[in-house]
């Protein structure tokens, strides 16, 4: 079971990055997926999930109209498309696999975690 998150980096403020969680379909073909991240000094954080089939999402409130989750199955990859970025965007991110099919925000809900990829904001 694993699960790779990539893509992150350092940019500006107002910019845009898009982050890749490539997963092994045993993991994730009937699995819920979602993003979290965690900031220096901060509790971990939920940001975005997608159900198994791509059609029901849910955000964060701090997120909402600037991230978008997605999934692509027949590449096993679950993407996150940042953007407008703002410093306060900066954070390790992760991806997770759900006990479910379906969407959550709890993070206890989440079975498998990928290592985090580094997104950096600078204002």
């Amino acid at each position: 079971v694993q699960l790779q998150a990539y893509g992150g980096g350092l940019v500006q403020a107002g910019g845009s990055l898009r982050l890749s969680c490539a997963t092994s379909r045993r993991t994730t073909s009937n699995n819920g997926m979602g993003w979290f991240r965690q900031a220096p000094g901060k509790e971990r954080e939920f940001i975005a999930t997608i159900d198994w089939r791509g059609t029901n999402t849910y955000y964060a409130d701090s997120v909402k109209g600037r991230f978008t989750i997605s999934r692509d199955n027949a590449k096993n990859t679950v993407y996150l498309q940042m953007n407008n970025l703002k410093p306060e965007d900066t954070a390790v991110y992760y991806c997770a696999a759900a006990l479910s099919s379906s969407t959550s925000a709890d993070e206890t809900r989440y079975r498998y975690w990928g290592q985090g990829t580094q997104v950096t904001v600078s204002s």
